[in-house]
């Protein structure tokens, strides 16, 4: 049974209930770039540790404090190590899983394969490091810290319990100068070891323009040819501390001008919801009170961008982000994407404008939505809160894409319904205008929401795989721009207004009804409703005859 579990210095053990809160009380230090992931008693074949965009005089610091296997009897050569890899962007990576028996370690590298390996020999207590010779300056230059490199490269003699032991067999041999080191494309560093358990430090310089790019660091346990040992799953645990910094900045290359843009967004939010307040104060006839419910929501969404903004702004500065901030933006975050579903429910099914109670159906669809949108917000909140490298992170991040999908299709149902009584009614009813220009209304709404959920979950992100590394800010930009446009046009198609097409139907609606109660009343029992005619024509009015 695989775990993983992000350390929290100072927190203890939460119990079973407090899971789901956990994230709200704790601050999201994964998306701190100082990351400390302990994973113990794991069986994962590749584990994701980080990714990371950075410029030139960036710099990443990795310490390996502990990393053992179970059976180490089992472990064969060139079976665990870690791979960096630096690539453009998101969308691509210079090497691929074909199949599960593929391994990194075991493969020779290709010529344009942008990776260093670091391959861990647990009899040896040595790791190294291999890179593609053509690699050249492409790479960043590995510095392994207290550690020592031998001469000859393929037969490391004499294994070592500890650092004391390696310097009293290994005085004799000649090290080599650093200038040697940047031009061999392999090099064997010695290890610490204590315990069972090996541990290392390495950190590498972005020292030039060709070495900028999005650097992914991974973890690889191999499993053996052997069919016999194969079968054999034998885990791992491991205590790792990263630390990545862009010249003035913690944040990745892509997510620098993220502070700025939230707060440039949260203006627009704040602006646009300042001006739907303005037209209803003008049209308070016309104003119903899903209106008000909608004037909620720019500025729920502004607040939430603004301790975005400042979360990030925390995270950039010093590496990790405020507790109250984050805390703060969680709980906003959570009331906006409740409020932006159950209001554009609430318009599918003319809560408010046709109707003031809601149909057994629709109380279905809120029953499915508002619960699915709190499982979206917890997992959102479980991945911002956790490693990467968890076990848990993939789990939660793959529930979060199958939920929200989910929500977005739930909300479209109270359209469709709508648009399909608009169309039964423009059949039977006797005003069909009226109820064709509403039936052309909700089937605009209709495209428009599905345009706004096609756009913000596929092409948006289909963007930020295709863009160049520093330039993944985009996909936020454009993502904040759809919903900024979305609430406007939405707010535009169903304003205040006596013409709006939308809100005919409840007067009509009123009229329908008292029409009926007087038909039905005692007094006019023996009156039934005729229409004169007059020079050929149906007159507007109507009177009464009596028939007794």
């Amino acid at each position: 049974m695989s775990g993983g579990a992000l350390a929290v210095r100072g927190s203890g053990a939460a119990p079973g209930p407090l899971l789901l809160l956990l994230p709200l009380l704790l601050p999201p230090r994964a998306r701190a770039r100082m990351h400390h992931l302990l994973l113990k008693d794991d069986v994962r074949q590749k584990v994701h540790l980080n990714t990371f965009g950075f410029f030139k005089d960036g710099f990443m610091s990795v310490n390996v404090s502990s990393l053992s296997v179970r059976n180490e009897e089992s472990v064969g050569k060139d079976s665990i190590g870690f791979s960096l890899d630096r690539t453009k962007n998101d969308g691509f990576s210079s090497y691929l899983d074909e199949d599960m028996d593929y391994c990194i370690l075991k493969r020779s590298l290709s010529p344009s394969a942008s990776i260093t390996l670091l391959i861990l020999d647990f009899s040896q207590n040595t790791v190294k490091m291999k890179s593609p010779p053509e690699a050249g300056t492409q790479l960043p230059k590995i510095i392994f810290t207290n550690a020592k490199v031998y001469q000859d490269l393929s037969d490391p003699k004499d294994p070592l319990v500890n650092n004391q032991t390696h310097e009293k067999q290994d005085s004799g041999r000649s090290m080599r100068s650093t200038e040697d080191l940047q031009t061999s494309a392999e090099q064997t560093y010695s290890v610490y070891r204590n315990k069972g358990a090996i541990s290392f430090q390495f950190s590498f310089n972005i020292s030039t323009d060709d070495q900028e790019g999005l650097y992914s660091l991974y973890f690889h346990k191999c499993p053996e040819r052997d069919k016999q040992k194969s079968d054999q799953r034998f885990p791992f645990s491991l205590d790792i501390e990263i630390t990545e910094k862009n010249p003035d900045s913690y944040l990745s290359a892509g997510e620098i001008p993220l502070p700025k843009l939230y707060v440039s967004m949260a203006l627009f939010f704040f602006l646009s919801g300042t001006i739907w307040i303005h037209i209803l104060r003008q049209r308070r006839n016309d104003v119903f009170k899903i209106h008000w419910l909608m004037a909620a929501l720019p500025f729920t969404k502004s607040l939430s961008l603004v301790f975005h903004a400042i979360d990030y702004h925390y995270i950039s500065s010093q590496g990790f982000p405020i507790e109250g901030w984050a805390v703060v933006y969680y709980i906003t975050h959570l009331l906006k994407g409740a409020l932006l579903f159950i209001t554009i429910a609430l318009i599918g099914t003319g809560w408010a404008f046709i109707k003031h109670i809601l149909s057994d159906k629709d109380k279905k669809i809120f029953m499915m939505v508002i619960p699915l949108q709190v499982l979206a917000n917890v997992a959102y909140i479980i991945i911002e809160s956790t490693e990467e490298g968890t076990t848990d992170y993939g789990l939660w991040k793959d529930s979060l894409f199958l939920v929200d999908l989910l929500c977005c299709g739930a909300i479209l149902f109270p359209v469709v319904w709508s648009i399909r009584h608009l169309q039964e009614a423009s059949a039977t009813d006797g005003k069909a205008a009226i109820n064709l220009a509403k039936l052309k209304l909700f089937r605009h709404y209709y495209v428009l929401i599905v345009c706004y959920i096609y756009f913000t979950r596929i092409i948006a992100i289909l963007l930020k795989l295709a863009v160049p590394f520093q330039w993944k800010w985009l996909y936020q930009l454009l993502d904040e721009m759809a919903t900024l446009v979305f609430f406007v046009l939405t707010g535009y198609k169903f304003r205040p207004a006596s013409d709006n097409p939308y809100l005919q139907l409840s007067q009509e609606d009123d009229d329908l009804e008292m029409e009926a109660v007087v038909t039905t009343s005692g007094v006019m029992e023996n009156m039934k409703k005729v229409k004169k005619v007059t020079n050929g024509s149906v007159e507007a009015r109507s009177e009464w005859e009596s028939t007794a």
